[in-house]
């Protein structure tokens, strides 16, 4: 009984960094994909299509910021509201981190197509693809409350 707040930890850190960057890597292959499609019309455009292949990989990098958030919580004398507080934690970050990042990918490949037709859409098309984004950053933010009640 001892180790669950600890095991309970290490599980919570493993979905936060795991499943968000799993998101990034979704999304920014989704953007990539669109990208090799879009530069056959439109080779000019590829600073555009890189900056909106890439916009994903945030999420991962919020999912290995949050480990750093919670590190110095975990200790083998950590109580079991600590354990389960990085659980819920690593949970709330890295399930909105894979759905945001694999939806923003989709959003950014739209952008991509758009832009490799001919339509002159690319700050439009960034705004519009930083809205599934505000999701992971909220998720991100929520662990400065958790880590403030831990």
């Amino acid at each position: 009984m001892e180790t669950l707040p600890l095991t309970l930890a290490f599980i919570g850190i493993g979905l936060l960094v795991g499943l968000s960057g799993c998101g990034s890597a979704m999304g920014t292959a989704i953007g990539a994909q669109a990208t090799v499609g879009a530069l056959k019309k439109r080779p000019e455009s590829f600073g555009s299509f890189i900056v909106l292949s890439a916009l994903p990989g945030t999420q991962g990098l919020y999912g290995f910021a949050g480990f750093f958030i919670l590190q110095d919580l975990i200790s083998p004398e950590m109580t079991l509201l600590q354990g389960a507080g990085i659980l819920g934690g690593g949970l709330a970050l890295g399930i909105a981190g894979l759905i945001s990042g694999m939806y923003q990918g989709k959003v950014c490949a739209s952008s991509i197509d758009s832009i490799g037709s001919g339509n002159d859409v690319f700050g439009r098309a960034l705004i519009l693809a930083v809205f599934p984004e505000l999701y992971a950053i909220i998720a991100f933010a929520s662990l400065f409350l958790i880590r403030g009640i831990l």
